[in-house]
């Protein structure tokens, strides 16, 4: 896809959960008349059409059952020219400061968390429009790689430790739960507290 053409406002910021949709983002939205889509599932479409325009102005097109983990990493590298996130080079004075106090040359990139929501809602996306599970390019262990690597050299570059978040685990109180052998699992009263893996 050449820069300037295309979907308008999909390409640069796949992260966004909100915006007007663009007339790449309306092909297929027929006229349903079904509730509403979630934020969630909106994005998660315009996510995906605006993919499936990536593979058809590839040079040559590609369909979606030739289309790996390396093409999805190309279509992540494609998406950095449209990123807002200031990404230190190594050279550069202010790398490895969260907030340098002048702007810079580096360049803008899409942010880590961005991309890694939109691989989600991508390998979901997949998924529910018939591709299989065992062949989804989204869950490819190359993407996967290329995320950690996209995390961690952020992370340096911005002065930003990406921790894992910890799963809050409710333990019982002595005596608590298992005498009456209520509680012992864990499961239900909202333990996790929405956190996710």
């Amino acid at each position: 896809m050449e820069p300037g053409s295309g979907s308008g406002t999909d390409p640069p910021d796949p992260g966004a959960s909100e915006g007007p949709p663009t007339a790449a983002a309306g092909a297929g939205e027929g006229s349903s008349s079904a509730a509403p889509l979630s934020r969630y599932e909106s994005q998660k479409r315009r996510d995906w059409n605006t993919f499936l325009q990536y593979l058809k102005n590839h040079k040559p097109p590609l369909s979606l059952t030739r289309c790996s983990g390396a093409h999805v990493i190309e279509f992540l590298k494609y998406l950095d020219q449209f990123g807002k996130t200031k990404v230190h080079v190594t050279g550069c004075a202010y790398f490895g400061q969260p907030n340098p106090p002048e702007p810079c040359g580096c360049p803008l990139k899409q942010a880590w968390g961005s991309l890694d929501a939109l691989i989600g809602r991508l390998r979901a996306a997949y998924e529910e429009n018939g591709g299989r599970s065992e062949s989804n390019p989204f869950g490819d262990k190359a993407v996967r790689i290329y995320l950690r690597e996209v995390r961690e050299g952020q992370g340096k570059a911005r002065g930003i430790a990406y921790g894992k978040k910890k799963r809050k685990r409710r333990r019982p109180a002595a005596g608590e739960g298992s005498s009456r052998g209520e509680g012992s699992t864990g499961e239900g009263g909202g333990s996790v507290g929405g956190a996710t893996a």
